[in-house]
């Protein structure tokens, strides 16, 4: 901008042009802007220049300040889906023909599996209260689901209907302490092993953690291993959070590099691994998007504290499977997680946000508790879809 300012000192000329310049030269905060002006307000200027310094500067004002909150929102579009009075639902994930959401839902200490319709979060039925389910369901195509299960005396991967009612079958046995499974279409499991560090037989008991840290498990290091339909394992690679491609050909997961955690790639068979991110970050928790194009993951590196990793922001991010645009999705102070794409190209997640009484009353909830973690729905940006 071109800005006609009225001296008749050449030396105070040349001060008003280096303030002037120093302001131009890309300081976009208001602290600095003021800091301009009251040095440029304490030379012995003329009554016309401080005036046209005042002017640039109001003019000026609100377009920057408004620039800095797009390049920094702090808010986003997210809608609360899930509310029920006492009650928290996680880990949503949305049906292949976006009809529903299994979510793991708590009331005190009764915990459950839950379906729900996925336009209005509306519960359909209970699908199992088996505890194992809780960190391992899983839908097997629109009607059928599985999860790790103890039953029946060891471990083993088991499949029911969705609706809840009928019988039970089991799919695999299995062994170890293992999280998170993911069957492919030969029948082979791919899966989270956990280690235990430092203990003679290598076994413990299963880790307590925090219902929002499916990720970190201390006193175990965690592995991606294979397991064939005869039993047969194989150690994929070092890590955790294993997602399976919409192609059935890629898993997506976290593995652990010093305090900070990537993400990586690679075929279900170990092959082609494939390093995606490498910031100074947590970036855990990947899902795929719907056309296989990019990742969704929940990050610390907005503003991360790899120390005191509770202190950190929590937000959804998405990248491509090459490693690039990088992209925000979710901007909010509070913990989002556990991103998931439904059918539709909605984002579906948890977060511990704060409600306000208006969103209380659309949901039907007037007592009652409405604190800790629900499913909120957000529409993706353009090149996450």
């Amino acid at each position: 901008a071109q800005i006609e300012i009225t001296i008749h000192k050449e030396f105070n000329v040349f001060r008003a042009d280096y303030a002037l310049l120093f302001i131009l030269a890309g300081e976009r905060q208001m602290r600095k802007m003021i800091i301009v002006m009251m040095a440029a307000l304490m030379m012995p200027v003329s009554v016309s220049y401080a005036a046209g310094v005042m002017d640039w500067l109001q003019e000026h004002a609100a377009h920057l300040s408004t620039s800095d909150q797009a390049a920094h929102p702090t808010a986003d579009t997210a809608r609360l889906l899930t509310l029920e009075s006492r009650e928290t639902e996680m880990y949503p994930l949305p049906s292949p023909d976006g009809r529903y959401l299994l979510c793991v839902s708590w009331h005190g200490k009764e915990a459950w599996i839950s379906r729900r319709f996925s336009e209005n979060g509306d519960p359909a039925n209970r699908v199992t209260a088996d505890k194992r389910a809780l960190d391992s369901i899983h839908w097997q195509g629109n009607d059928k689901v599985y999860y790790l299960s103890e039953r029946a005396g060891g471990l083993g991967l088991w499949g029911k209907i969705a609706d809840g009612e009928g019988m039970q079958r089991r799919i695999q046995r299995l062994s170890g302490t293992l999280t998170r499974p993911v069957l492919l279409a030969d029948g082979a499991i791919i899966v989270t092993r956990l280690k235990a560090i430092g203990v003679k037989n290598g076994k413990r008991g299963h880790p307590i953690q925090d219902a929002f840290n499916n990720w970190s498990f201390p006193g175990y290091r965690a592995e991606i291993v294979r397991y064939d339909m005869d039993g047969d394992a194989h150690v994929l690679a070092e890590g955790m959070n294993p997602a399976l491609s919409p192609d059935g050909q890629w898993i997506a997961f976290a593995m652990p590099a010093g305090r900070s955690i990537h993400l990586f790639r690679m075929h279900v068979d170990g092959s082609e691994l494939i390093e995606i991110t490498d910031a100074r970050s947590i970036d855990v928790q990947p899902s795929w998007s719907r056309d296989g194009k990019s990742i969704l993951f929940t990050s610390n590196r907005a503003h991360s504290d790899l120390r005191h990793p509770n202190r950190s922001a929590w937000d959804i991010w998405s990248i491509d499977i090459e490693g690039r645009h990088l992209q925000q999705i979710t901007f909010d102070k509070a913990r989002d997680g556990a991103a998931r794409m439904g059918s539709d190209g909605r984002i579906y997640f948890h977060s511990d946000r704060a409600i306000d009484s208006a969103t209380r009353d659309q949901h039907q909830v007037t007592s009652g508790s409405v604190h800790g973690f629900h499913i909120w729905v957000i529409d993706p940006p353009q090149q996450a879809q």
